[in-house]
């Protein structure tokens, strides 16, 4: 029987020959890994052997052979006519009753195990499959909710001639593998009842950054089929691996809400065994796992993960009967994990009118003329260098995906079909859109940007933009400690790779804005709101019921994510730096701030955390911190004040901050000060007593300086942080510091702009340059030449 048939749980890694990558990662899984806790459900899989004995049947495998030599896969309707040739034949050969026998005999066995009740799930594992090189993920056909013994066998042989569909005919052909050497296993597997539950993906590397810190799940309710094909937009999470090594009470760093509109469940009656349908709007709004399941699977991502030593790609489900998750599948991740020693870098030149936005996979730039397919049959419109539109794409449409400069879809999360494909391809893609293909017209010029963060953007022409390489290997020395100024935590992952010593400046007021939206103050008052302004305020923080418990997750998970991309390496988190008029902005703002004239110089920084109206909102933040330090074990997090006006105020905010648990020395806690008004220079000795150390922030220090106003066209050429006056103020905060044994750094706009402003502050005996992290690495080399240059001529000055 063995020869056909092998129950899972008797296979290993080393059977892969035998049964196929995915089938003999089942059966490593269920007999290495159940010992550490991990479900996975059991079944038996067919036999590399029985497939090509099943070939072998009435001159088969010649005869598929011949079919095949010549075929240009280019020619979509040539590989779409041997295709379907080919799958005919298959489907009209019987399967030889030896094997049939064993099938019917481990079906028995299973059967017997469940008393009967049995459902499995039927999918192909290709003996070439899911090595570390290739990801044949999708190339053949899954069949679900498979009950009876006929429909087995029927499934069995699909199954069979799906090893020649077109995509996978294609994709041999490109990643060249040779048709013959290709054997395909079929593994049967007890389904779990996630059509009751909850099911989704994970990876153990963040997908577009490779970044492998964290763990990254997606979830939606029923089937996981509506994840991976990316029919629904999932919820999404992100968990810190060394949180989980270290059982902080809360390791996960992110959450978003996906829509998550359908669900896939069983079918009643007929012959389709699944369905879809519409989630309830209620289901829709709320997550799909407790924070403790999603705990759960990064723990078992991990223990997958450790096993096999690489990043691994799973999938999971939950059952809705017993409340278990267990996990489905896993296979090495074979995008991100191939990553070399450098990185690119895209950035638009000019932007125009954004026709609709989405989830952008990867950080690249496309852009060409627009192609809208709503069906496979259109699918020969898509021309090279196009920009292909649909409402989302499976692996049907791979043959002509290459061609295309960019992807966009209505419909996807980043773990959908269109977003490994595009991964794979290295074009950008811009997914879940909602509205694609209405929103963009046919045949038109447009440019898709995956160059911005999370969110991804299309925009209208064809936009110019740059591309950069950044070399992240062999870098000399630095004289000086390099960290980057990090404002959006969508790219953090991404900057990581970047060569640095922490993040010198974290903006909370970027955080603020861009995952929040919202006034501190309409949050804490959000019961006294009209009922119109509330509406709006509950739209913002779906997935949650408590507007400050919003606040100050979203705010937390901010910070979570830049902290957790460089930890244990330190950032530095300056409190919110809203000026009136920027806060205004936000929703409800408008009904709390004041009109300043001047609101550069008006009620920000210190003054408004000590004011009596703002310290509610003011005390949010430290909530936010104390729970990334403490909760969430990312205690690399420092604490900066900006736009200290006095010594009084200097006192007076520190000891607000440790009335709210940041308290200077404690677990650690360093609190940094900027420095960036000439008071601060000038009594820099008597400000260091409430103070860990400064930060120059040389654009106000500047403004200030020199009595101007950085926004104005009629006197920005006057603009300069060299000036000798600014220059004074800086080496005077310098000294004071280096004086009293405490951290001196930058994080203002200058060291990115002036090469030679950076090399005077290491002159002057600066401790670090925070810049952006587009300047890093050019800054980086440019000050280890300078050093090495200066460290040659000292002998031969002596």
């Amino acid at each position: 029987m063995e020869h056909y048939v092998v129950p899972l749980d008797q296979l290993r890694m080393d059977d892969v020959g035998r049964v196929g990558g995915k089938n003999a990662s089942l059966g490593e899984m269920l007999s290495q890994l159940g010992r550490l806790g991990v479900r996975v459900p059991g079944g038996f899989a067919t036999t590399a052997a029985a497939y090509r004995e099943f070939l072998e049947h009435e001159d088969l495998a010649a005869r598929i052979d011949r079919e095949l030599s010549g075929l240009d896969v280019e020619d979509v309707s040539a590989l779409a006519t041997c295709g379907a040739r080919i799958r005919e034949w298959i489907m009209a050969t019987p399967l030889p009753p030896a094997f049939r026998q064993a099938v019917e005999q481990a079906w028995a066995a299973m059967a017997a195990e469940h008393d009967g009740e049995l459902s499995v799930a039927v999918r192909s594992s290709a003996t070439a499959e899911d090595l570390p090189e290739a990801s044949f993920a999708g190339q053949q056909e899954t069949f679900l909710n498979v009950s009876s013994l006929p429909d087995l066998l029927d499934k069995l042989h699909r199954v069979f001639a799906s090893l020649y569909t077109d995509r996978a005919i294609s994709y041999r052909v490109h990643h060249g593998f040779d048709h013959k050497d290709v054997a395909l296993s079929v593994g049967v597997q007890h389904m779990v009842r996630s059509d009751l539950g909850a099911s989704g993906v994970m990876f153990t590397l963040d997908t577009e950054s490779g970044f492998r810190g964290v763990v990254f799940i997606t979830a939606a309710w029923g089937l996981g089929e509506t994840v991976v094909q990316g029919a629904v937009n999932p919820d999404e999470y992100y968990v810190w691996k060394e949180g989980l090594r270290r059982e902080v009470s809360c390791p996960i760093i992110r959450r978003t809400l996906g829509s998550k509109k359908i669900r896939m469940v069983y079918a009643e009656g007929g012959d389709e065994r699944v369905r879809t349908e519409d989630v309830p709007e209620a289901d829709q709004l709320r997550f799909s796992l407790s924070d403790e399941d999603v705990a759960t699977l990064a723990r078992y991502a991990l223990v997958v993960e450790e096993h096999y030593g690489r990043p691994m790609d799973i999938e999971w489900g939950k059952d809705g009967r017993d409340g278990q998750l267990y996990l489905l599948q896993a296979r090495p991740e074979t995008v991100q994990s191939r990553t070399g020693s450098s990185m690119q870098r895209f950035n638009l030149k000019n932007r125009s009118r954004v026709l609709t936005a989405g989830r952008s996979i990867g950080h690249r730039i496309g852009s060409g003329r627009a192609r809208i397919v709503r069906d496979p049959s259109q699918m020969e419109r898509v021309q090279p260098g196009d920009v292909l539109v649909a409402d989302m794409t499976d692996p049907d449409w791979e043959p002509v995906m290459k061609r295309a400069a960019a992807i966009v879809t209505d419909r996807g999360g980043r773990t959908c079909h269109a977003a490994i494909i595009a991964r794979e391809l290295g074009i950008p893609a811009v997914v879940g859109c909602g509205d694609a293909t209405r929103a963009i017209t046919d045949g038109t010029q447009v440019t898709v940007s995956c160059a911005e963060g999370d969110e991804g953007f299309i925009y209208e022409g064809l936009l110019d933009f740059e591309e950069q390489e950044i070399r992240l290997e062999g870098l000399p020395p630095a004289p000086v400690k390099m960290m980057m100024n990090i404002g959006n935590p969508d790219r953090a992952f991404d900057f990581a790779a970047i060569p640095n010593d922490g993040v010198g400046l974290a903006r909370l007021e970027f955080i603020v804005n861009r995952m929040i939206g919202i006034h501190p103050r309409a949050i804490l008052e959000f019961d006294q709101l009209r009922t119109d302004e509330r509406e709006v305020i509950r739209q913002q923080i779906a997935g949650f019921s408590d507007p400050v418990e919003f606040f100050v997750t979203k705010l937390a998970e901010g910070i979570a994510c830049i902290a957790a991309a460089v930890a244990p390496k330190p950032v530095i988190v300056r409190l919110s730096d809203f000026k009136s008029n920027e806060y205004a902005n936000l929703i409800g703002g408008k009904l709390y701030e004041p009109h300043e004239e001047n609101p550069m110089l008006g009620f920000r920084g210190a003054s408004r955390y000590v004011s009596e109206d703002f310290r509610p909102c003011f005390e949010l933040e430290c909530r936010a911190l104390r729970r990334v330090r403490e909760e969430m074990g990312l205690d690399n997090v420092e604490v900066m004040v900006p736009f200290v006006r006095t010594v009084a105020e200097a006192r007076a905010v520190s000891e607000l901050l440790a009335e709210n648990g940041l308290r200077r020395g404690e677990n650690g806690l360093r609190l940094i000060m900027m420095c960036e008004l000439p008071g601060n220079a000038l009594l820099a000795r008597d400000f260091l007593e409430y103070f860990d150390g400064m930060s120059i922030g040389s654009n106000d220090l500047t403004q200030l300086t020199l009595g101007l106003d950085r926004d104005s066209g009629l006197i920005a050429d006057l603009f300069d942080e060299r000036d000798p006056a600014v220059q004074a103020l800086m080496t005077m905060a310098i000294r004071a510091c280096r004086e009293a044994g405490k951290y001196i750094g930058i994080c203002g706009q200058g060291p990115s702009d002036h090469p030679d402003l950076a090399a005077w502050l290491v002159d002057q005996g600066i401790d670090s340059l925070s810049l952006n992290p587009d300047t890093v690495v050019e800054t980086w080399l440019m000050l280890a030449k300078m050093h090495e240059q200066g460290a040659q001529a000292s002998p031969a000055e002596g």
